[in-house]
């Protein structure tokens, strides 16, 4: 035989859970503005800015891609409807034994 829990202490823990609060983490937290850019104070004058490990990565990595991006996309092939079309329309002109090109008649 099972034991019976008395129907109030079920009740308090359904309250209880009811009122919990998942993954909730308290405050945000986050980095305050100080007024610098990226939150680094300049060097003092006479000395240069030390680079971090990974920044020549990422400037590699970043304009190396929009540079292989623009190539590949400078030498795609056209395949709009448009271009199949007209090629399409040529061929069956040129089946039929028809100009697809415009020709003037010289007039004299």
């Amino acid at each position: 035989m099972l034991p019976q829990l008395p129907l109030r202490s079920l009740r308090a823990g359904a309250s209880h859970l009811r009122s919990q609060r998942f993954a909730s983490g308290g405050a945000p937290q986050y980095n305050e503005p100080s007024g610098w850019l990226f939150g680094e104070k300049p060097p003092p004058p006479g000395l240069k800015r030390v680079k971090e490990s990974w920044e020549n990565i990422w400037y590699i990595g970043m304009f190396g891609s929009m540079a292989f991006a623009g190539v590949v996309l400078y030498y795609k092939p056209d395949t709009s409807i448009q271009t199949w079309a007209l090629q399409e329309a040529k061929n069956r002109m040129e089946a039929r034994g028809e100009k697809y090109k415009y020709e003037p008649e010289t007039s004299s």
